[in-house]
């Protein structure tokens, strides 16, 4: 009997088509981005010798273009991570200090999903449990799309918001913490050992939006690992089967998550990211009142427009925490 040809190794065959895939991922932005470079020299030879103010005008806006696409590959070289490329899954959990502290987290979802937006991934809420008078007591949140976790695991700790409280009728300015915390999404294909006998499965009925099928019945599922005592919960579906099917993708993802950083110590472990949610552990601070300042306490870069922040625009602070970590392969 011959030898089996390459094709014949379906698994050998999708590793090479993957790596070649994420090869050319990285040829064609160079290619590209080289070869707009090496016009803009040409055009910018010939406007020395014949001025034009309409193509010199033109010629600026396409350097600043060029100058935007090579700082955006140059931070995909800071994602170096083993799960960098993945999908992200995003939990946040206030702290101490009740409908203050759950409105933060709130504001924090809110903040991650404009982020996702703005950025072309698809952010899909996979648990919300409500307040029980304003904001969340927990979310879990799938962000899909290349490179999600790599960027989004700048954004692991504990976040503290400082504001005149709108919950407060003396109008007193107060302090609360969030934290957050992230996953790498895990696709079906990827294995992670789990012992159904280290499982406890427990049903529940959904407490948010979807009709009158969703709050009547027990779709919701809540899977706790007890070896890790890592707790997952799904109750978006009306499905029981598909709410027990994407939590389990959760604990997939977790595992994996600290499988991972078991096995390089040196770096930041997952336990050491997960401090205590109050003074003096938050990675960055969001100043409403006196003044406006957000202020990442990692790389002291801060920004004033805390409303552009709130909307979304993170990139600047995930920008710096890469530059300044990512090389050394900080998770």
């Amino acid at each position: 009997m011959s030898e089996p040809g390459f094709w014949d190794r379906p698994e050998q065959a999708r590793e090479v088509i993957e790596e070649t895939k994420l090869l050319k991922g990285w040829v064609e932005p160079c290619t590209e981005l080289s070869g707009r470079a090496d016009g803009l020299v040409e055009l910018g030879d010939l406007l020395l010798e014949d001025p034009d103010v309409g193509l010199e005008e033109e010629w600026a806006r396409e350097v600043l273009r060029l100058e935007r696409g090579i700082a955006e590959l140059e931070l995909r070289t800071m994602l170096q991570g083993e799960n960098d490329r993945r999908g992200a899954i995003l939990t946040i959990h206030p702290g101490a200090g009740g409908t203050e502290s759950q409105d933060w987290a709130e504001m924090l979802l809110r903040m991650y999903q404009r982020w996702a937006e703005r950025r072309g991934y698809e952010p899909k809420i996979l648990d919300l449990q409500p307040g029980d008078e304003a904001g969340i007591k927990a979310a879990s949140v799938e962000i899909s799309g290349a490179d999600a976790y790599g960027f989004m695991k700048a954004e692991k700790g504990v976040h503290r918001l400082v504001r005149i409280s709108p919950f407060d009728a003396q109008a007193r300015r107060h302090t609360s913490f969030a934290s957050v915390f992230v996953y790498p999404d895990v696709e079906d294909d990827i294995e992670v050992a789990i012992d159904e006998d280290d499982l406890r499965i427990d049903t529940f009925r959904s407490s948010g939006a979807g009709g009158q099928h969703v709050n009547k019945t027990d779709s919701a599922i809540r899977i706790t690992h007890l070896p890790t005592k890592i707790v997952v919960s799904c109750q978006q579906e009306r499905s029981q089967h598909k709410n027990r099917s994407t939590a389990m993708k959760m604990l997939r993802a977790a595992l994996l998550e600290r499988a991972t950083e078991e096995k390089d110590r040196e770096r930041d472990a997952v336990e050491a990211t997960k401090k205590d949610i109050g003074w003096g552990s938050q990675i960055r601070s969001y100043v409403f009142q006196p003044y406006t300042m957000v202020n990442d306490h990692r790389t002291e870069l801060k920004i004033t427009d805390v409303d552009r922040v709130m909307d979304g625009d993170l990139d600047p602070f995930i920008q710096a925490y890469l530059k300044q970590f990512g090389a050394q392969g900080a998770a």
